[in-house]
């Protein structure tokens, strides 16, 4: 495995061996300059140097795709072969970005479906606004796999209108786009509301990957083993390590990801509400 190697179009490269078990971060804002992630080379090499002391063997590097931060694939290409550059033989990257759903983006990334997703791939992270959800976005959801996508909701349990009707989320999960939740929101990071929710998903198997959504070196780095920790105490180690190893694997090699189970919890008429601190129900 070569540091700094560029993995554009996913190919799975066998890690070496490593203390830690592997991890693969899908979702990360390490790059400097380009969004509101690292603002310096230096943070980034840092970043860098936290990851691989947690266990992470795999980035996907992921600026955002919005109105404030244009997203151009080449900038992106030129400013990771720098990263390369300055780094050597620990971890291995792909591309990709955060998409924020919008009309326009959509209608781009249907022109041209390779241009935001994950190495090239089907997969592409879908940010939701923290503003409005109206049910269209439903619409714009579906508009992206029929075009080939697989959609991929970024940090829902972050999301103040998702957090009151979490079981939005898992209509999406149902309809086929899978879900990402911050590995910092299960460690309370996030606050209790985000806390209880990315629990809840977990609870609803309605996860499919964890990632770190880090910007920095400092409050937001790139760290994942302690969310895999935490799941392994409470949900089992086969499910913590699908989540930051199996699931993220198959992603950056454009593979399938599997479904999650459909215990009664997922049955529309068995599902239970999300509660507050108090024990009542989100949706009170």
């Amino acid at each position: 495995m070569v540091f700094g190697k560029i993995s554009e179009m996913g190919h799975p490269i066998s890690p070496p061996p490593y203390v830690h078990q592997p991890m693969i971060d899908i979702h990360c804002h390490i790059l400097p300059g380009l969004d509101d992630g690292s603002k310096s080379w230096e943070v980034t090499l840092e970043m860098c140097r936290l990851a691989i002391a947690d266990g992470i063997t795999h980035m996907v590097t992921t600026p955002h795709a919005d109105d404030t931060y244009p997203y151009s694939r080449d900038r992106v290409r030129e400013t990771l072969a720098e990263l390369s550059g300055k780094i050597h033989d620990q971890l291995v990257f792909s591309i990709g970005c955060d998409f924020h759903l919008s009309f326009e983006n959509i209608e781009d990334a249907i022109a041209h479906p390779r241009r935001y997703t994950i190495a090239a791939g089907p997969y592409l992270l879908v940010e939701l606004s923290d503003f409005g959800i109206p049910p269209q976005i439903s619409d714009g959801l579906g508009r992206l796999q029929a075009a080939g996508m697989v959609p991929i909701i970024t940090h829902p349990e972050r999301n103040a209108i998702l957090q009151r009707g979490p079981e939005r989320v898992l209509e999406w999960a149902d309809t086929g786009c899978l879900v990402q939740v911050t590995a910092s929101a299960l460690t309370g990071y996030w606050g209790s509301v985000a806390r209880r929710m990315a629990w809840w998903l977990l609870d609803h198997e309605a996860v499919h990957v964890l990632a770190t959504d880090a910007h920095d070196d400092k409050d937001r780095p790139p760290l994942l083993s302690e969310a895999r920790n935490l799941v392994s105490k409470r949900l089992g180690a086969d499910l913590a390590r699908v989540l930051v190893l199996d699931n993220p694997s198959a992603i950056v090699a454009g593979g399938a990801v599997p479904a999650p189970g459909r215990p009664q919890a997922r049955q529309h008429q068995g599902r239970q509400p999300m509660k507050n601190d108090s024990g009542d129900s989100s949706a009170d």
